[in-house]
C-alpha cells in the first residue's frame, strides 16, 4: 500500500522546527544542548579527570609543544618568502650599474687564521690566483697562530710576495699577533688599521674562492647604498662520510632557503663571516668589529642594516669550503654559533625593537636571533615527554588527530620539508635522495640539543668563553687518512650524557610500543638516533686512526666539548 509522503514529511518537519525552537530558547545556552544532544561525539567527554599533579606537568609541556610549533611555522614563511620573490631572483642578482675597467675599486683581502697548517697554502694559493688587477687588491693575512702554523705560513707569504708557482710577485702581506685579544674580531680590526682597500673582501682558512669570484661581486658596490654582499658556501668534502652528507644539507637550508628568503623580501639578514665583501665606510659607519660576541659577523649586520646600509645575497656565486669531519668538531661549531646568536640577540634585539623599520622586519630578526632557544625548550620537552604520555594514556586517535598531529606538523616535519625544498633547488635532478638523510639530519638536530643547550644558557646568563675555532684537516675523499690527532678537541663528559638520555628514550618508546602509542614511535625513535648518534660518534670517532703517539693535543683555550 502506497503512504502519503505528507504523512512521513510532516513529522520530520516539525521535529526539526522542535529542535531549532530549541537551540534558541534553551535557557542553558548553545553548549549545554551540543553537549546533551551530541555529546556522544564529543572526543573529551568522560575520559579523564585531570588532577593538579597532571596539570602541573601537562601545562609546561604544552607550552613547549606550542612554542616550538611557532618556530616550525616559521620555516614555513621562510620557504614561502623564497617562492613569493624567486620569480624577481634575476632581477635582484643584476647590478643597476656596472664599474668602468678603469674605475674598478681598490680590494683588501683578508685571511684570519688561527693554527692552520693544513690549509694554509691552498687558501694562500687560492687568492693569489683571483682574476683582478693586480694593482687594484692586496692581501692580508692576519695570523693569530701559537703553533706551526707561524712559521709554515710566514714562508708561504714569502714565497708568494716573490713569485711563485707560475705567479708573479702578488701583493701580500704577513701580520702576526702575539695575543688573540678579540679573537677574529680582533684580527680583522688589526688588519683594517692598515688596510687601503675600498672594499674588504673575508675568507677563512678552509675556502677556497674560485679566480672569478671577486669580479662576480664587485660590481654590487656600484650601487653605493649597498654595503655587504655575501656569496652562497658549497663543500668540498660533501661526499666524504655520511656525517658530512647531513653537514651540507644543514648548511644548503641556511644558505638556500634563509638567507634567499630574507634578502629577496627585504628584511635584515646576516654576513656570514667568510665568503663575503664589505664596504669599509659600512664597517665604520656600524661602529666597527667588536667581540663581545661569538658572531662578531651577526652583531656587525645588524648594527649596518640598522644604520642603513642595504645587504645582498647572491646564490648563484659559490665559494667552497671544508666541513668539519669529525663529530666533537661539529658540535663545537655549531655550540659556537648557538652561543653567539643568542649573545647578539640580547645586544641588538632592544635596538631592533626600538628602530623605525617595519614590523615584519623586526618579526624575522626576533625569530632568527632568538631561534636557538628552541635547544633549552627540546631539553624540557624531553623530560616531560614520558610523564606526559603516561598521563595522557588515555586517549584515542581523535585526540591524536586533533592535538598531536598538528603540532608534529608544524615542528617536526617543518624541518623536513625546509631541508627537501633546498635540496629540490640546488639540485632539481637528484634531490630525492635527500630523503635517504632526512631521518639521520632531524636526528642529528635533536643530537646537539645538549652542547647547544648548555651553550644558549651560558649566553643567556652572561658566562664569557674564548673564540673556540673548528679545525680542519684538508681530507676531501672518502678513505684519505686525516691528521685529526693534531687539533683533536677533549670529549669531556657530554658524550655519556648523550648516550645516557638516549637509554633513556628508548625505554619511552618501549612504553609507547607496550602502551600501543605506536603514532609516536617515529618520533621517539629519532631521539634514540640522534643522541646515541652524536654521543657514539664523539666517543668513537678518530680512534682508529691514533698511532704511537696517543696523547690528546691540548688546546690553549676551553672548548667546552
Amino acid at each position: 500500500m502506497l503512504r502519503d509522503p505528507r504523512t512521513t514529511l510532516e513529522p520530520a518537519l516539525t521535529s526539526l522546527f522542535v529542535q531549532c525552537l530549541a537551540l534558541f530558547i534553551a535557557p542553558k545556552g548553545l553548549g549545554h544542548y551540543w553537549n546533551t544532544h551530541y555529546g556522544k561525539f564529543y572526543p573529551f567527554r568522560n575520559l579523564y579527570r585531570v588532577d593538579a599533579f597532571d596539570l602541573s606537568l601537562l601545562i609546561p609541556y604544552f607550552v613547549v609543544m606550542v612554542i616550538l610549533a611557532f618556530y616550525g611555522i616559521h620555516r614555513y614563511q621562510l620557504v614561502w618568502l623564497y617562492y613569493r620573490n624567486k620569480k624577481n631572483a634575476a632581477k635582484w642578482d643584476e647590478p643597476p650599474t656596472r664599474f668602468a675597467p678603469s674605475d674598478l675599486p681598490f680590494v683588501t683581502i683578508q685571511l684570519p687564521i688561527y693554527n692552520e697548517q693544513f690549509v694554509i697554502d691552498r687558501l694562500i694559493d687560492a687568492c693569489c690566483r683571483l682574476d683582478y688587477p693586480r694593482d687594484r687588491f692586496e692581501i692580508q693575512l692576519l695570523d693569530d697562530s701559537t703553533d706551526e702554523t707561524i712559521e709554515v705560513a710566514r714562508q708561504i707569504v714569502e714565497r708568494y710576495a716573490a713569485g711563485f708557482g707560475g705567479l708573479p710577485p702578488q701583493p701580500i702581506v704577513y701580520l702576526h699577533r702575539t695575543n688573540r685579544y678579540g679573537y677574529k674580531a680582533g684580527a680583522l680590526d688589526e688588519g683594517l688599521k692598515v688596510a687601503h682597500g675600498e672594499l674588504i673582501a673575508i675568507f677563512d682558512a678552509d675556502f677556497v674562492p674560485p679566480p672569478q669570484w671577486i669580479m662576480q661581486v664587485i660590481h654590487q658596490f656600484a650601487d653605493p647604498a649597498i654595503g655587504m654582499v655575501q656569496t652562497r658556501w658549497t663543500h668540498l668534502n660533501r661526499n666524504y662520510s655520511f656525517l658530512t652528507q647531513v653537514e651540507a644539507i644543514m648548511l644548503d637550508g641556511h644558505f638556500v632557503l634563509e638567507h634567499g628568503g630574507r634578502s629577496r623580501a627585504g628584511v635584515f639578514f646576516n654576513f656570514n663571516g667568510t665568503a663575503g665583501m664589505w664596504r669599509r665606510q659600512t664597517i665604520d659607519d656600524a661602529g666597527g668589529w667588536q667581540h663581545d660576541t661569538l658572531t662578531e659577523d651577526t652583531d656587525l649586520s645588524y648594527r649596518a642594516q640598522l644604520a642603513g646600509w642595504k645587504f645582498k645575497y647572491l646564490q648563484d656565486v659559490e665559494c667552497p669550503a671544508e666541513l668539519p669531519i669529525e663529530m666533537t668538531a661539529f658540535k663545537t661549531q655549531q655550540a659556537r654559533w648557538a652561543k653567539g646568536l643568542i649573545q647578539t640577540g640580547k645586544k641588538i634585539l632592544p635596538r631592533v625593537l626600538k628602530s623605525d623599520a617595519p614590523f615584519h622586519t623586526k618579526l624575522e630578526a626576533w625569530y632568527h636571533l632568538s631561534a636557538n632557544i628552541s635547544y633549552p625548550l627540546m631539553i624540557v620537552l624531553s623530560t616531560l615527554l614520558m610523564p606526559a604520555m603516561i598521563i595522557r594514556s588515555y586517549q584515542g586517535w581523535i585526540q591524536m588527530l586533533l592535538i598531536d598531529f598538528p603540532l608534529f606538523m608544524a615542528s617536526t616535519m617543518s624541518v623536513s620539508s625546509f631541508y627537501l625544498v633546498s635540496q629540490r633547488e640546488l639540485f632539481p635532478g637528484r634531490w630525492y635522495k635527500t630523503f635517504l638523510y632526512l631521518p639521520f639530519l632531524m636526528a642529528l638536530g635533536v643530537g646537539l640539543t645538549i652542547t647547544n643547550t648548555k651553550a644558549v644558557l651560558e649566553a643567556i646568563f652572561g658566562f664569557k668563553s674564548a673564540f673556540a675555532r673548528t679545525p680542519k684537516y684538508r681530507v676531501l675523499k672518502k678513505g684519505e687518512r686525516s691528521q685529526a690527532k693534531v687539533y683533536r678537541k677533549r670529549l669531556g663528559i657530554v658524550p655519556w650524557i648523550e648516550l645516557l638520555i638516549g637509554c633513556y628514550f628508548a625505554a619511552t618508546v618501549w612504553y609507547a610500543v607496550t602502551s600501543e602509542n605506536y603514532f609516536t614511535v617515529p618520533f621517539l625513535l629519532l631521539f634514540v638516533l640522534g643522541y646515541w648518534y652524536t654521543g657514539l660518534l664523539s666517543l668513537l670517532q678518530g680512534r682508529f686512526e691514533r698511532g704511537a703517539d696517543e696523547s690528546m693535543h691540548e688546546k690553549p683555550y676551553p672548548v667546552g666539548i
